[in-house]
This record gives structure tokens, C-alpha cells and sequence, in this order.
């Protein structure tokens, strides 16, 4: 449509039409914590920059603020159609969960917009649950997984290589070829995350990548193939470099894409698309309802 008044240009001439303005990179943040108690100020207008800022859907995770917080996240994603869960066990509470606390996990993951579970894995780093305990409930969990056909979402941290040792173990002999999943905030080594590819798994980077002292994690990054990685912010925690020491939110993620797009060597607008790509084909997203704005 030519302006008001002026003169329409001849069929075919490009002056007929307004620059097309240049679409924004499309994001899916992964793994972020929204109905953690740091949001509730302000939940809405966090999820309101979210999507304005070019964050198309994102993973409400349940886990690591107690097994009932996983509710919160079921009931958020049943409100807000751009919100999908994740419920689980995080290994902080894997001595908290009982008989009653699995009767309540299996009736959220019925939910119809609940699609993975976790995250749920192994940390040896703050060890608020005994290692064999937490090694029990993971295993638990993977269980559920295969059952219902959902991926898992992974937490593992260590000083060592131990928990990561364990995890792939635990994997393994729950049935690792019959699962999916992803190591989520990953920030271990080149090896073993080539390890966890071959056994079915994805990798997804938060902020960390981001920071002035990422401890090699961009090499790792550089290595590994953009079809196997996602992005998130794990909201609250990990605000990007130029944000540290504020609360994180799922604005953000571009942040951790750009820098991901930079030690690829590859434009930003690609690494969107794919990552969001990765997320929608890991977590079944197209099959539950199509995505607001995407492509």
C-alpha cells in the first residue's frame, strides 16, 4: 500500500511496497524457574517481556523448590498457552519425596500440558540428599519418563567427574536408547558431552556461556553440533554478562544465543531457529499447539 496521496508505482516495481521490516530472532527458553517465589512480585510483566522480546514459548520447571512447587508450574502452563511444565524431583529434594509426594508427581505429569520430567539428576556438589537416595529417585524418575514417553530435563554437579559418572550409569540401565532428554545448563566437559549425545541426549547452555570467565564452556560449545543444543535462562538464577547480580528472566535467552551464534561462527537469526527447532522436536511443542509467532 503506497502512502496516502502519493503516486502508486508500476506493478513489479519494489518502490509499490514498504521496506518489509527485518523479523527478530524467535526464541525458546528451555528451562526457566517462573513460579519460583523471586517472580511473584511481578509474573506477569516478566512473561510480558518475555514474549514481546522475542521469546516465543518457554518451559515452566517445577523442580527445586519442593515437590509442591511443582503445581504452580502445571497451573501456570494451563493458564497461559505460550507456558509448557516440567515436573519432577530435583535432586536438592530427593529425601523429601514419599509415597504420597509420587501419588501427586504422577497426577501432574497426567496433565495435559506437562511435557518432561525433571529436572531431576544428581548433585554432588551441595549434597542437601544423600548420594544413594538421590541416585534412587533419579532412577525413579527415568522410570516415569519411559513409561509415559516424556524426556527428562538433567541436572548433574560435581567437583569431580563422579556425578556425571553416575548419571550416564543410571541412564544407561534405565533404558538410555529408549529415552530422551537434555543435560540442562550444561558446563562439563567436551568428552562427556559427546558421550551424552551418543546416548540419546541433548545439551542446553544458560547465562554461564555468557560470562567473562566461562571456564573453556565456549570451546565446548564451538564443538558440539547446533542440532543436538537448546538455550534457557534457568530463571531466576545465572543472569547473563551485563546483567550479573540481578534476577535472570526469560527476556534474556537471546543473550545466551548470541554468544552461542558467535563461538559457531554462524548468524544469530540460524541459531534461533534451530535451537527453537531442538526444543519443539525434544518436548513434543508442535504436537501440543502451535507456537505464537513462530514461523
Amino acid at each position: 500500500m503506497t502512502r496516502e496521496g502519493a503516486q502508486a508505482a508500476p506493478s513489479g516495481d519494489a518502490r509499490s511496497e514498504p521496506q518489509a521490516r527485518e523479523r527478530p530472532p524467535r526464541w525458546i527458553d528451555s528451562h526457566a524457574h517462573v513460579t519460583a517465589r523471586e517472580f511473584d512480585a511481578d509474573r506477569d510483566d516478566a512473561l510480558a517481556r518475555a514474549f514481546a522480546g522475542g521469546v516465543d514459548a518457554l518451559i515452566a520447571i517445577g523442580a527445586g523448590y519442593g515437590v509442591e512447587a511443582n503445581a504452580e508450574a502445571v497451573a501456570l502452563a494451563a493458564r497461559d498457552d505460550r507456558v509448557w511444565a516440567a515436573v519432577g524431583v530435583h535432586p536438592h529434594d530427593a529425601a523429601l519425596l514419599d509415597d504420597a509426594g509420587r501419588a501427586k508427581l504422577a497426577g501432574w505429569l497426567a496433565a495435559p500440558r506437562v511435557v518432561a520430567v525433571g529436572e531431576c539428576g544428581l548433585d554432588y556438589f551441595y549434597m542437601h540428599s544423600p548420594r544413594d537416595v538421590q541416585q534412587r529417585v533419579f532412577a525413579e524418575q527415568l522410570g516415569l519418563a519411559r513409561e509415559r514417553g516424556l524426556p527428562v530435563v538433567i541436572h548433574v554437579r560435581s567437583e569431580d567427574e563422579s556425578a556425571y559418572e553416575h548419571l550416564l550409569a543410571i541412564w544407561n540401565a534405565e533404558g538410555g536408547g529408549a529415552l530422551r532428554g537434555v543435560l540442562h545448563c550444561y558446563t562439563g566437559s567436551l568428552a562427556f558431552a559427546k558421550r551424552a549425545l551418543d546416548r540419546g541426549l541433548e545439551v542446553s547452555f544458560s547465562g554461564i556461556l555468557t560470562f567473562k570467565k566461562d571456564r573453556g564452556l565456549r570451546e565446548v560449545a564451538r564443538a558440539l553440533p547446533l542440532e543436538r543444543l537448546l538455550v534457557e535462562t534457568d530463571a531466576p538464577l545465572l543472569a547473563p554478562e551485563g546483567q550479573r547480580g540481578r534476577r535472570n528472566e526469560p527476556a534474556w535467552v537471546a543473550k545466551v544465543g548470541e554468544v552461542l551464534a558467535s563461538v559457531q561462527g554462524r548468524p544469530v537469526d540460524e541459531v534461533a531457529a534451530v535451537t527453537s527447532a531442538n526444543a519443539r522436536r525434544l518436548f513434543g511443542l508442535s504436537e501440543c499447539t502451535d507456537l505464537r509467532g513462530a514461523a
